[in-house]
């Protein structure tokens, strides 16, 4: 073989003018594909262990503006007319009736109404009115038809517990004997639990109204399922008149 062959069948292939673009493309791609799988990757382990943070970060920010909502009504006092009428009420009962449902009257779905506080379960969470999908996104909420605390019957409130901040996420440590509290703008509600049951979704006398007022928090079961619901009952054993009814405690 001449050095003149053996110099051409060693000579470097040329390279096109498109090879170096399509290649860059390529390696862009792969990164993208790479990153976007770490992503998820990542996601699914948070939501596991703790919540799917995404969505917990965007009802982050509207509790945060709920927090703003309830601080105004509860700052803003009742109006003239709300003060002849409570003046002519006779008790305190009396009153938060009267004012549960004037603000049940005026409150639009997904807005804030009040506040939760299960100490067992960690959670600290405003609760809007309504329990239908974008209401849930932002809190925990009041199943419709339920009365506002304050009036008497059961007092239903429905909250995820994988997502959108999974404010019901422990709420299976939650046992007979715990405490669950509700700041309301006219009065604080504090419910003792008296049990947990498991249910299907479609079992909806555990909402209705019994001899006594109660409180009953309901969640998926079990975690990444909505096979069953976990129900948290509680009866009520206190109420202290506040916010807009403090200076009649």
């Amino acid at each position: 073989m001449s050095t003149a062959r053996a110099d051409r069948t060693r000579a470097p292939r040329p390279v096109h003018p498109d090879d170096r673009p399509a290649r860059r493309a390529l390696r862009a791609l792969s990164t993208v594909l790479i990153v976007a799988g770490t992503l998820v990757l990542a996601d699914a382990g948070l939501t596991l262990v703790w919540e799917e943070p995404l969505s917990s970060l965007w009802t982050a920010h509207k509790q945060h503006v709920l927090r703003g909502q309830l601080r105004h009504i509860r700052e803003a006092g009742p109006t003239l007319d709300e003060q002849r009428a409570l003046n002519r009420l006779s008790t305190n009962t009396a009153r938060i009736a009267y004012l549960a449902e004037k603000l049940r009257r005026h409150t639009d779905h997904g807005q804030a109404i009040g506040r939760i506080q299960i100490p067992r379960a960690g959670a600290d969470f405003v609760v809007v009115k309504g329990s239908d999908p974008p209401d849930l996104r932002r809190g925990p909420g009041l199943y419709d038809g339920s009365p506002f605390p304050g009036s008497h019957g059961t007092v239903a409130i429905a909250g995820h517990r994988t997502t959108y901040l999974a404010p019901f996420r422990h709420v299976d440590d939650v046992h007979p004997g715990d405490r669950v509290i509700i700041d309301m703008p006219y009065a604080r509600f504090t419910y003792r639990v008296d049990r947990t049951r498991i249910v299907t979704p479609d079992e909806v006398s555990v909402i209705r109204r019994v001899r006594y007022d109660q409180l009953v928090l309901t969640a998926c079961e079990p975690l990444f399922s909505a096979a069953k619901r976990i129900v948290i009952s509680a009866r009520l054993i206190r109420v202290r008149p506040e916010g807009i009814l403090g200076r009649y405690g």
